[in-house]
């Protein structure tokens, strides 16, 4: 906010002092800085050229645009996916430092309860006895 308050007050300033300038010259019936002047007005010729041969070119950019900035989300995309990925390892890495149990490995439920779901969705209703079917 500071950054644009000084550059709004260097504007005003030196619009101020352009004006003050101009009423000074028309006073005085002098021209100041006339060969400056006439070189700065050259190079504003030569500007205005650029920028309208600037604007033509910018009129073709929009597809490219386009094009470039869906390349761009898709690489993106896939990089948030790969940091999913590794802070996925990453957290499990830390659960198991931080566990007691270290080395945490899945075993099989106790529950008998859960253990007749489990046979049941697998289809097998003969009563095996063997529930490998993880939940």
């Amino acid at each position: 906010m500071t950054f644009s308050i000084v550059v709004f007050s260097v504007s005003l300033l030196s619009i101020v002092l352009l004006f003050s300038l101009k009423h000074f010259e028309i006073r005085r019936e002098r021209v100041f800085f006339a060969e400056w002047r006439q070189k700065a007005d050259v190079r504003a010729l030569q500007l205005k050229e650029l920028l309208d041969a600037a604007r033509l070119d910018l009129s073709k950019i929009p597809p490219e645009a386009v094009r470039l900035s869906r390349i761009g989300i898709h690489q993106l995309a896939l990089g948030f996916a790969a940091f999913a990925r590794r802070t996925e390892r990453y957290a499990h890495q830390v659960a198991d430092l931080v566990s007691y149990k270290h080395r945490f490995e899945k075993r099989d439920t106790r529950s008998e309860f859960l253990k007749k779901v489990a046979e049941h969705k697998s289809g097998g209703a003969g009563g095996s006895g063997d529930s490998t079917t993880e939940l």
